[in-house]
């Protein structure tokens, strides 16, 4: 036997000993599934992280692929082989509202995934539609609860539908503010914003990275943000628990595997996303969309989903939303 011959016996004897791939099957891409259409925030974001991480995981492909409120993308990641090379971008609808949503699940957010990181938060905020606001004299938050309570059923809140994130915001605050309003749901965050513009509703509460154009063009008047502190992005704009105690609410998106991928490939793909999370461009990139990057170890993300869950489905149960 050759020396060249030999080297590549021990080679394949190695590989297969380590269970460790080839050199050249190392250069297969990993598919990363957005289970959402391309252009919307996590789109954009997943599509930033692929380009930070070449350098250490290789080609990442960016598959779209949107459907029943994310869980047809999720159902393919769920299915797909325990090997790192087919990964998913997990939404809070798609592992913490949907499980209580919809009647029939085709995967269990509880234990078909392996997490990898948390990608991103980005702050709500309630909004108004300046015009309503300055009729009805609404300053603030405290302003809005004062009319509200006042003048029960008078004021109405849009969202992008039944069970969507906003709508579900829109019914913590009512409880915990104890008001009532009305709530008006359309087919999407952007006729709900259009409606919102138009005056067809009088407030909303949506997701930052939506709302800061017509914030800055003074359409919409910004009351609070539903993080638990102020949000650098908002400067100057309250938090709701600074009026109401322990409130709460976050827009976010983070990564995860199919259950069963191995602890060490786990932890590869948590090294590269998250380096890549804490590079000054990502802060940077982030930034301009009105989003946070959070790097989180796949524990403290595990975690975090398991006490999302648990939270929303008090919500969801108590607003009667059901979408089959």
């Amino acid at each position: 036997m050759t020396l060249r011959r030999t080297l590549l016996a021990t080679g394949i004897a190695l590989a297969a000993a380590l269970g460790t791939p080839l050199a050249g099957a190392q250069t297969k891409p990993i598919h990363l599934i957005v289970p959402y259409a391309a252009g919307g925030p996590l789109d954009v974001t997943a599509r930033a992280l692929a380009e930070q991480v070449k350098g250490s995981l290789g080609t990442v492909i960016i598959e779209n692929k949107p459907g029943a409120g994310g869980n047809i993308g999720m159902d393919l990641v769920a299915r797909s082989a325990p090997d790192g090379q087919t990964i998913g971008v997990a939404a809070v609808a798609t592992m913490a509202i949907n499980p209580w949503l919809y009647s029939k699940m085709p995967y269990d957010a509880a234990k078909d995934f392996a997490p990898i990181t948390q990608m991103v938060r980005v702050p709500n905020v309630l909004v108004m539609n300046a015009d309503t606001a300055n009729r009805l004299h609404i300053n603030s938050l405290a302003d809005l609860i004062a009319y509200a309570r006042k003048n029960p059923g008078k004021l109405n809140y849009g969202s992008g539908g039944n069970g969507s994130a906003g709508h579900l915001a829109g019914e913590m605050f009512k409880q915990q503010a104890g008001l009532f309003a009305v709530h008006i749901p359309f087919n999407g965050g952007n006729p709900a914003q259009l409606a919102l513009l138009s005056g067809q509703v009088d407030f909303n509460i949506d997701n930052l990275a939506t709302a800061a154009p017509n914030i800055k063009s003074g359409k919409l008047k910004a009351l609070a943000v539903t993080t638990a502190e102020r949000s650098k992005l908002l400067p100057g704009v309250p938090a709701m628990a600074e009026t109401l105690k322990g409130f709460q609410i976050d827009t976010w998106w983070g990564l995860v595997a199919p259950a069963g991928t191995p602890a060490d490939v786990i932890a590869k793909l948590n090294k590269a996303f998250t380096d890549a999370l804490k590079a000054p461009e990502t802060q940077q990139r982030f930034g301009l969309l009105m989003a946070e990057p959070v790097a989180t170890t796949p524990e403290q993300f595990g975690q975090f989903m398991t006490r999302e869950r648990a939270r929303y489905q008090d919500v969801v149960k108590r607003s009667g939303a059901k979408v089959d």
